[in-house]
């Protein structure tokens, strides 16, 4: 019952560590400069993948404009 215990204590910590270091990353965003038209979060997105490189998209603001996020360092 012990060794027990004791897996699912280091199962559970390392689950929570894992869990800090994967939400620790910083999004940041920038503004397309690219993009035309009506901004919808589902274009913007897949315009800010394709063909910017970046890794998401979202219309913010107003008027609404897109932006694309890409991971930096905190």
């Amino acid at each position: 019952m012990l060794r027990f215990t004791l897996f699912f204590f280091f199962l559970v910590l390392a689950a929570d560590v894992t869990v800090k270091r994967t939400t620790a990353m910083k999004v940041c965003w920038d503004p397309n400069p690219t993009f035309t038209g009506v901004c919808l979060d589902k274009n913007c997105a897949k315009d800010c993948a394709n063909t910017e490189g970046y890794t998401d998209g979202k219309c913010k603001g107003s008027p609404l404009r897109c932006f694309c996020s890409y991971p930096c360092s905190s």
